[in-house]
Order: structure tokens, then sequence, then C-alpha cells
């Protein structure tokens, strides 16, 4: 049974502490966009998956509780970073599987200022769920006093940069294109441009990601209301209607260990879920019009170039200065302006990503619309592990 993407919405990416409001807030303003946008009553949503890192269990009831009171089971979905893209496959299932003709996936997170930290408790990393994503990278790098997460992917951007030649300048290049990106873009957290010189210039966070290169924390919510598509029938919703073409998740696997932050920060992973969401398909990178992908950090928009096939291993840094990946160019990637700065509350991410490219393939986008977008390809990876892949079409 094929599943289809019928209505989206989210919230304004915030600076948190800089709003007030609560996470069903969040949840009750993205959740109603999208069930508005499908034109669809929640009365007529059967299922729930719920996605947040940061709130107390059952979370999900209290911000799905904003949008009815019906009693349909809600799920409660904490993948790490990947956790929005968990949500939507969750629902995908529920449809695929003829358990459900109508789910809606929500995504939130309330987060707090600053960087994040490695996953420890209480400071200590053997407790931690990355312990041994961390120890890789203590074993070929040591440990510095930089952020964890910034430490572990600006270390992969080094054995990048020491193994294939690939410069600061062109890691300086995926921030420059994707905070111009999200000029054009009224929900992003950030609509500043700036030039490579001054991405280059910029703080230091650990070397050689400065901070407009690294995802902010953020506030905010997504929503997508999956249905099947006797539901689209029966509803009308053909105009709407985007579908789920293929969709695939892996997790770690003995390739992510082998002792380089390259693999460890999630590259095999994600090229895995390509493989299988290309052979589901039928289609390839090159039928591919727009992505939006998970640049959590500079580097790792690099890495899922070279995963998803868009160039071969090691020229990832050429590619994104040939001006390839945005508009004019064979793709455009994170239309949005992507996590750096759209930016990045870890549940509400997958979902984000794809109302985007929901709103490009239905020619929706405004003044970010990328002429002609046909099929979209979302990459949502969470440390830990999990890489998602989704392909839509028009």
């Amino acid at each position: 049974m094929k599943a289809y993407i019928v209505g989206v919405g989210m919230t304004k990416f915030e600076k948190p502490e800089s709003r007030d409001w609560q996470y069903w807030d969040m949840v009750r303003e993205a959740g109603a966009a999208a069930l508005a946008d499908a034109g669809v009553d929640y009365g007529l949503v059967e299922q729930v998956p719920v996605g947040y890192c940061f709130q107390a269990s059952t979370a999900g009831q209290r911000a799905a509780y904003e949008l009815g009171l019906t009693g349909v089971p809600v799920y409660n979905v904490n993948n790490n970073c990947a956790t929005g893209s968990t949500a939507l496959m969750m629902a995908r299932q529920f449809v695929q599987g003829g358990i459900a003709d109508c789910v809606l996936a929500l995504g939130f997170e309330k987060m707090k200022r600053g960087a994040l930290g490695g996953g420890a408790d209480g400071g200590d990393f053997k407790t931690s769920p990355v312990a041994r994503h961390y120890g890789i990278m203590a074993a070929a790098h040591g440990f510095e006093m930089s952020p964890p997460t910034a430490q572990i992917f600006g270390n992969a951007a080094r054995e990048h940069m020491e193994r294939y030649g690939t410069t600061a300048a062109q890691l300086a290049m995926v921030g420059a294109k994707n905070h111009q990106h999200s000029a054009d873009n009224p929900n992003a957290q950030f609509q500043d441009v700036y030039t490579v010189e001054e991405i280059l210039a910029a703080k230091t966070i650990h070397d050689p990601l400065t901070k407009l290169q690294c995802s902010p924390t953020s506030d905010g919510a997504a929503a997508a209301l999956v249905v099947s598509e006797r539901f689209v029938v029966r509803h009308g919703l053909h105009d709407k209607a985007v579908e789920i073409v293929a969709q695939a998740m892996t997790t770690d696997t003995a390739d992510s260990f082998g002792g380089s932050c390259i693999d460890v920060v999630g590259k095999p992973m994600t090229a895995a879920a390509a493989r299988q969401v290309y052979e589901a398909s039928g289609l390839g990178i090159e039928d591919v019009d727009v992505i939006e992908l998970h640049d959590c950090f500079s580097v790792n928009e690099l890495l899922t170039y070279e995963a998803l096939g868009m160039c071969a291993d090691g020229a990832s840094g050429k590619l994104v200065e040939s001006g390839a990946t945005t508009y004019g160019g064979r793709w455009v990637v994170n239309p949005s302006g992507g996590l750096i700065s759209k930016g990045h509350p870890l549940g509400a991410t997958g979902l984000a990503q794809a109302a985007e490219l929901v709103w490009q393939l239905r020619g929706e986008a405004g003044a970010r619309q990328v002429p002609g977008a046909g099929v979209g390809l979302a990459h949502n990876i969470g440390l830990g592990g999990a890489a998602v892949v989704t392909l839509l079409r028009r």
C-alpha cells in the first residue's frame, strides 16, 4: 500500500528561551498547520507518533492532547537527531502496513542555550549511549575541551582534509551556501548571509569548524500527515499528495567502529540507507532534484554528498566549490537553510525536512522554490546511531 504526505506544518525555529512558549504550544501550532494544510480534522487521525529528546516520558501525549482528546494511540519516539524522521517512518509503516489510513507524525524540542553535551550522565562517559563512538574518537585524536559533538565531527573534518586535501574554505562554503539559502526562509532561526571569509573568521568551535558551520540549539516543532491512497481518493487530496516512494533506516554496523571519525559519525549508515532506498524505488541520485540533508556541521554535508552517491569519496569539497549543490547547479541542497541556519530542534528536524520537500515538490516554496522539482530526498542522522533516508515524489 502506498503512503502519501498530504499536510505539513512547522513553527518558526527559535533561539532557546527567546520566545515564551512551551513544547505543547509548539506542537499545537505545527500540528494544526499540518491538518489545515490537508483540510483534515484531527478526529480522522488514527495513530500519532511523537518525536522528542529532552522532555519526560509521555510528553508526546501532553503535546498531542492540544490537538484533540480522541483516545488514539500516541507513541513517544526518541532517536537522537534522527528522531523526527523516525516518527515519520513509523507513520509510513502504519499506513503501508494497512494498520491505519491516517497518521499524524509530530516532532518538537524545547532546548537550552549552549552546545549539546556528549550524552553523558553527570559527565561520566562510561554511562553514555555514545561512549563507544567517543572512544573511537579519543583513540585516534585524544579528547579536548571543545563541545563533544563539534569535536567528533571536527575530527572527521580533519581526517577528510588529511586524506583527500579538502580545504577549510570548502568546508566554509557549505555554511555560506546554507546561510544564503535561509535568507528566503521565514521559518529559519537565522536569515543572515555571510561570505566564506566571514565564516572562516568566525569563532573556532573545534578546528577547522567555526561557529557559522555549526548548527545551533533551537526550539520548534514540525508535523506531517501521512495517509493511504484510499484516503487520498476518499477525501479528494490528489492536489496535496506527495508520495513517500521509499524510505530506509539503518543503524551502526562494524563499519562504524573501524577507527575513523568519518565512519563513526555515520557515513556508512547513510550509504547503506541510500542504497536501500535506491533499490526499493528504482530511482537513483541522478533522478533527485532537491535534497534536505543533515548538516549538523558543515563536514557532515560533505560526507553525505559522498554517501548519497553525489560524488566519489573525497570529491565533496570540489563538488560544493563547483556550485553543483545550489541554485543553478545539479541539485539544490538544503534550500531551507539546513540545520546550520534554519536551526536544529532535534525532535522536529526530520519532519521539518519533510515539510520543506513537500512545499518544494508542490511548487509552494516561494522565493526559495527549486524550479521543476519533481523528486526530493531527505537525510536525517543521529549519533548513536540511526540514519533515515526518505525519497519523495510529487
